[in-house]
Formats: structure tokens, sequence, C-alpha cells
């Protein structure tokens, strides 16, 4: 592990840990701290992670201004056998970010240069704050302040997360001034909040067969309730091989689909009141958001999974409720099954047209969309063909049938735990682990995470 412009390790928590994420808050590409990793880039581990996470949680929360909640993951990974946490800090939309007790001066702000966290000279700083999103929309006012949020708290009851009688402050839903701003409205009871689910007949506009709102209501029962239809638009196709084994592969890839929604809920420039809308054709399905990429952030960027959330509130909100995983994690989750093609972006608008497969074996590309060929695990180089588990420098790796059918499970939904491989091969679980074992050494596969963790595709 090597100190980079965007990657700084530490081998304890230390009190500069503040210093060193205002750093990356204030650089247009965000970073990672790692804590339980010398400067040497040797692994040493951290004795209490939990506790640590919990005082890097409350100390980020406390210390540093603007509030930075819902623009960091903390996370536990355990690498060479000793747990190390993984702090992710996105480029925030509010700089210049400082620390608290210092204030916005050269003492308080930073920024990262090279491999060090520097002070911002005053120029500097009073560059960044004249052009701080002001009109963001934290600041602007909810029209109704007689507002109700029955709906967010049983989704936080939920997942365990009861709010208590601050949550109002908590999820930064209060303006400077002390008013619900337009952050609360969106996540109340009742609003004029709407997202259009249209369906037409052909691959046009022209022939509009049924035009659904999903809103007027908090914001996450909206979203949930527009997963719900997709669900039921995505069609599944199945084949049997010749275990007898029932495999299943939607029209979509499902979890492609729900990180574009989620992506377009959480992203979406709500300051001009318009929602996200999601358009059903003949053969694809589009979701378009407002507001184009956020300011600061270029293409490459956005491809590469750099997260700079428009809307830090939301964010926060959806990764509580277990909505997002981890900053920066939706595109990579949409591009691991389909080309860039699949994005159209513009100044204004950001829209995710997925083409629809017709039958299970159609499209076996690893990237739908993108090149022609490849097989299933991929060949690498591109070329055209491969068999199953693909090619790596032009010699064949050889998969059992089994092998091969818990690989395909896992292709369809990466989050699969040994108990659900197991009731879906009708096999044992002990015999699950030798599967994923031979495909983790055969570098088909990696674990990403823990027991709430997911299974990266490798090949």
């Amino acid at each position: 592990m090597q100190e980079t412009n965007r990657i700084e390790c530490k081998q304890e928590l230390t009190d500069g840990l503040e210093k060193e994420i205002v750093a990356f808050l204030n650089y247009q590409e965000g970073g990672v701290v790692y804590i339980g990793i010398d400067k040497h880039g040797e692994v040493v581990g951290v004795a209490d992670a939990d506790g640590d996470q919990l005082k890097i949680k409350d100390r980020l929360k406390t210390n540093v201004l603007p509030s930075c909640m819902g623009l960091f993951d903390v996370m536990c990974e355990n690498i060479e056998g000793k747990r190390v946490l993984k702090v992710t800090v996105a480029s925030g939309p509010e700089k210049p970010y400082y620390l608290k007790k210092n204030g916005m001066s050269e003492k308080g702000c930073f920024v990262r240069i090279g491999t060090a966290s520097e002070p911002m000279t005053t120029k500097m700083i009073e560059e960044l704050f004249s052009k701080r999103t002001r009109n963001s929309i934290s600041k602007i006012k909810s029209n109704k302040q007689y507002l109700t949020f029955e709906q967010l708290k049983i989704y936080y009851e939920e997942v365990g997360l009861p709010l208590n009688n601050q949550f109002a402050k908590t999820l930064d839903l209060i303006n400077p001034e002390g008013d619900f701003n337009y952050v609360a409205y969106l996540l109340s009871d009742s609003n004029s909040n709407s997202i259009k689910v249209a369906k037409y007949s052909g691959i046009d506009k022209c022939d509009l067969i049924q035009n659904e709102e999903y809103g007027f209501c908090s914001l996450i029962k909206a979203t949930n309730r527009v997963l719900d239809k997709l669900e039921i638009e995505n069609k599944t196709f199945t084949k049997i091989t010749g275990g007898a084994m029932r495999l299943e592969r939607q029209m979509i890839d499902r979890i492609a689909l729900r990180e574009a929604l989620i992506n377009a809920m959480v992203h979406n420039d709500y300051t001009k009141e318009v929602a996200p809308v999601v358009e059903i054709y003949s053969d694809r399905l589009s979701i378009t958001s407002y507001g184009g990429l956020v300011n600061g952030l270029n293409l490459e960027e956005f491809y590469d999974g750099r997260s700079m959330p428009r809307n830090r509130e939301l964010m926060r909100v959806f990764r509580d409720l277990q909505f997002v995983e981890h900053l920066g994690s939706g595109v990579h989750r949409i591009l691991n099954k389909y080309s860039r093609n699949v994005f159209k972006i513009s100044e204004n608008f950001v829209e995710i047209c997925f083409p629809f497969i017709t039958d299970y074996d159609v499209d076996k590309n690893d990237k739908i969309g993108g090149s022609i060929g490849g097989s299933i695990g991929g060949s690498i180089g591109g070329s055209i063909g491969g068999s199953i588990g693909g090619s790596i420098g032009g010699s064949i790796v050889k998969l059992t049938e089994r092998q091969s059918s818990v690989l395909e499970l896992i292709k369809l939904d990466n989050k699969l735990s040994y108990r659900l491989i197991s009731e879906r091969m009708k096999i044992n679980e002990s015999a699950v682990k030798k599967h994923l074992d031979v495909l983790k050494e055969k570098a088909f596969i990696k674990r990403i995470g823990g027991t709430r963790g997911y299974w990266k595709i490798l090949k």
C-alpha cells in the first residue's frame, strides 16, 4: 500500500484524522484514509475496529464544518488477516471545509497536494467560498412548515435505527434560520414531489399505453414503490442446465437497474422542482435525472466512480436505510454489467438507458451494449468467443458444471449467501464453500466485505 494523492495511511487513529478528511473534502477527487497501515505500507491492523468506527463518525460529525455527514464511509476490511479501517471521502460540494476549532482560516482549511495535506492560503479559501453552492436543498426553506415524518420513522425503525426527538437536526432537515428545509419537505409524509413512470408500446413516445405517478409521500416510500414497479416490469427468462438446474436471468440486470434508480433519486437537482422520470419502451428502459454532472466532476471522474454527491443530506438518509452500500459504488455496479454506452450525459440531464435482452442466451457479453463476443466469465483482450470461465492469456481455465452454475448464480445476484446458493442448487453449504473456494483460487470472484459484503466478479 503506497500513499498517493488519493490515499493516506495511518498506523492508528490519531488526533490528525480530521485534518486529512478536511483535505480530501476540499480536494477535487476526494480520497481514502486507511487506519491500521503504517507510513511504509505495512499492515499493522487496529485493536478495536468497532470502537474506532464509532469514534471516527462522531469526531467527523462534531469537528468538521460545513457538515460532512453523507460525504464519507467508514468500513472495516480484512487485509493480510488483520482488521483495517477504510475511510472513503467524497469531494464536498460546499468547499471550503475546515476544522471547527480553527474556523475558516489557514489553520483550519487544508487541501490534498501530492501525498500531503497542506494548509490553504487565504486567497484559496476566499475563492472557494465565493463559489460555494448556496442554492442547495438544505438551505431552501420548505414552503410548508407543518410537516410529519411517520413514514421516515418507520423505515429507520426497520433497519434498527429509531429516530429520537432531535432527528430533524441530526439529519440536517433544518436550515440555518431554524426552519424546515427542502430536504425535510422531500422526506415528509406529504409533498408535491412525484416520480413519473411512462410506458410506450413502441420504440418512441408516439403511443403512450401507461402513465403512472409514484409520490406525494416521503421520497423513501416513493423510491420503494418505483423499485417494486420496475421489478414487475423486469421480465425473467429461465434456462434448465444439463444438471436439471433452473437458472434465471432478467431482462435488465437487477442490481444495475436498482443502482440506476437510486443514483437518480439521490443526485437529482430538486432545486428546480423536477423529479426523475422512468420511461419504458418496447426495446429499452431509461431513467433520467435532472441536473447533469455535479459542478467540478468531469466525465472520466464520473466513470471512475469519483463521488461528489449533489444532495449529501439525501445521500446520508439513503445510506442509513441501506439503499446505498458505499460512496461511488453505483456507477461501478452498473459498469460491471453494461458498457459506458448506456449513459447519456448532457449539461442538464443524466440518462441511463438499458437495452432489453429477449431470452436467457442473448447478449452473453460481459458488458451488455458493448463489443460483440465474449463468453460467460469473459475473455481478456476482447477476443470473440471463449468458453465458460473465460480465457486468460490464451489458455482456457475450465470449471466443472457445478462451479459454472455457482458462478452463474453469483453473476445474477452478487450478494447471495452460502445458504441461498445451497437452497437454489439443492446441495449442502459445505459443498457450496468448496465451489466458492475454487472460484476464488482461480480468480473468478473475490469477496468484498464480510457477511454484509458482496462477490466481485473478476472475469
